[in-house]
């Protein structure tokens, strides 16, 4: 009796994205930045509080604020105003502002024994290991998003990125402002990095009265 060659059946696998939250991660809203702000401040996390300021302030890449020395935000003892890095991604510089309340973050976390003959802002526990990862800092915004109530899955490093320029362009809907902002070459990847849509661009030009 002839039997054909039927095709193996093999389990179908889950969908590696099942249960998962992809795409762009969301930026935090005022007031999770509160949130995280306060409890941060009330446990005296004061590398995770200064890391959380600049973080939100510099609007980097988690691969170059991880790198970040203590010489790009500290001039003469005193922490610079506005501050300069060179993007791992471009290779150009981006300038971003250092908000007063950051400002005392870092200069708190600068003088910890911790950092004492550190070069680099964040300096990883290990000898061979300048300064933290940017697995481990992935891991330390899941921290911190879990500890208001948020889905971590729905957060990441890259919020940390968007949350402030979000904001900004919320309030003045001014596109080249941001993208000077977050470093982007061309105009088109700073719309597709906000989710701007159409409803969006209506919603700006009816605020607009001539």
């Amino acid at each position: 009796m002839y039997t054909p060659n039927l095709p193996a059946i093999r389990a179908l696998r889950p969908a590696w994205n099942k249960g998962r939250i992809v795409g762009q991660k969301r930026p935090l809203k005022p007031k999770h930045v509160w949130a995280i702000r306060v409890r941060l401040e009330l446990a005296q996390k004061h590398r995770d509080l200064a890391l959380f300021d600049l973080a939100i302030d510099s609007k980097l890449r988690g691969c170059d604020l991880v790198k970040m020395k203590v010489v790009d935000v500290m001039t003469s003892g005193e922490i610079k105003e506005r501050a300069s890095v060179l993007q791992s991604k471009t290779c150009k510089p981006v300038r971003f502002e250092i908000s007063e309340g950051a400002r005392g973050s870092l200069k708190t976390w600068i003088q910890h024994p911790l950092m004492v003959g550190s070069e680099y802002l964040w300096p990883g526990r290990f000898h061979e290991r300048l300064h933290i990862s940017t697995r481990q800092y992935a891991r330390i915004v899941r921290g911190w998003v879990t500890s208001i109530g948020l889905e971590a899955s729905a957060y990441g490093t890259h919020s940390m990125r968007r949350t402030k320029v979000t904001q900004i362009y919320k309030k003045t809907g001014n596109l080249r402002a941001v993208q000077l902002l977050l470093g982007h070459t061309k105009l088109d990847s700073t719309v597709r990095y906000l989710g701007v849509e159409l409803e969006d661009a209506l919603a700006i030009s009816e605020a607009i009265e001539i």
